[in-house]
């Protein structure tokens, strides 16, 4: 439900009613993960997706079909050998989806604003919900904060909304989106009574570019368009401009390995170096090696990466930490342009993040999203 934050979060200001299709289990391979959601409002409207497009008429109508009878229903939906046309994943997996209807009286509608409003932000928020227990269970909703203080709550309980909001805020600390099964009393317990649905919603990742150059422009419009909070830093004010480059989230003018050791990074962090300038890139590679991110790219010819590399060598950075920096940075795909080494570079940033090959799918007979066949 999060990942559609910024509709739902205008449809409750505006109090619609709604019901969200949320996919709460997958095996095998499966376009989407646990957290998928696709929303229908009380008109009809529809926002999100589940499957990519396989289930999604189906789950539509399951939408519909919670809001003329109040209730929530779980479906799980699989591969049809039969009838290709039948509902079903044309991948070859199975997913779980529950939807629960939220009218504009329902009494978990406050909390779940909160929730939505807060991930619209931007801000990091967990989300618990029932997805397997009593009927009565699975209209709740509590919302666990980072500080670990929590709103709201499940329908249940006393001590299962404290067990559930731990949980939640265990998962939240971890960036993670997951089921957890509990007993009746809150313990956790594989196969008990209960199955709670915890939603992870985080600030966006960060991709940081250093370098005002022609590359940039495009390199920020693709992080922007794959939803990372785009920051561009140049130590030349006279390049390193908001007016260059309107769709960055912010432009900051510094030298680059002193702006990186004061500005917060995480493992989710992707570091593009565009300058190919030594007296740039060697101090903030330096730092940059010796971070906790997840991705160290650099610009330049073979040529110029041979003599990068030296210099690193030669400012003391070590072996292991040169076995972590892409560069040249890019997949090979031929392209010229700054869009098209901005698709490049984007491409590997994603190949990197799933430990994929981004060598072509086809001919491949293993499945695609890494699980199942």
């Amino acid at each position: 439900m999060l990942d559609i934050a910024d509709d739902l979060s205008v449809w409750a200001a505006e109090g619609r009613g709604f019901a969200v299709a949320t996919v709460v289990s997958v095996t095998g391979s499966a376009p989407r993960g646990p957290g998928a959601a696709l929303a229908v409002d009380d008109g009809g409207r529809a926002v999100g997706s589940v499957s990519g497009g396989c289930v999604e008429a189906a789950v539509y109508d399951l939408c519909v079909q919670a809001l003329r009878d109040g209730t929530a229903l779980r479906e799980r939906f699989g591969y049809s050998d039969d009838d290709a046309f039948a509902v079903g994943l044309t991948c070859g997996g199975t997913l779980e989806v529950l939807v629960v209807p939220y009218p504009a009286a329902a009494p978990a509608r406050a909390v779940l604003g909160r929730a939505l409003t807060a991930a619209a932000r931007g801000e990091a928020v967990a989300l618990a919900r029932v997805v397997r227990g009593p009927a009565g269970l699975a209209a709740g909703a509590l919302l666990v904060r980072p500080d670990g203080t929590s709103e709201g709550g499940l329908g249940g309980p006393p001590e299962l909304d404290r067990a559930a909001a731990a949980q939640a805020h265990a998962l939240l600390g971890a960036g993670r989106t997951g089921t957890v099964e509990l007993a009746a009393d809150g313990t956790l317990c594989p196969g008990g009574d209960l199955t709670l649905l915890v939603e992870s919603g985080l600030a966006p990742p960060r991709l940081i570019v250093f370098g005002a150059v022609d590359f940039t422009a495009a390199l920020v419009r693709v992080g922007k368009f794959l939803g990372y909070h785009v920051t561009v830093c140049d130590a030349r004010p006279v390049f390193a401009t908001a007016a260059r480059f309107p769709e960055a989230d912010e432009v900051v003018v510094d030298w680059p390995h002193r702006y990186l050791r004061r500005t917060p990074t995480d493992g989710r962090t992707a570091l593009c170096v565009l300058t190919h300038d030594a007296k740039f890139d060697v101090p903030l590679l330096r730092v940059a090696l010796r971070l906790p991110v997840a991705f160290v790219g650099a610009m330049g010819s073979p040529r110029t990466h041979a003599d990068r590399v030296g210099r690193l060598r030669e400012a003391g950075v070590t072996e292991r930490e040169l076995s972590r920096l892409r560069a040249p940075i890019g997949l090979d795909l031929g392209g010229r342009t700054p869009e098209e080494t901005a698709l490049s570079i984007a491409a590997e940033i994603i190949a990197a993040r799933h430990g994929a090959t981004g060598l072509p799918l086809t001919g491949r007979t293993t499945a695609i999203h890494g699980v199942g066949v």
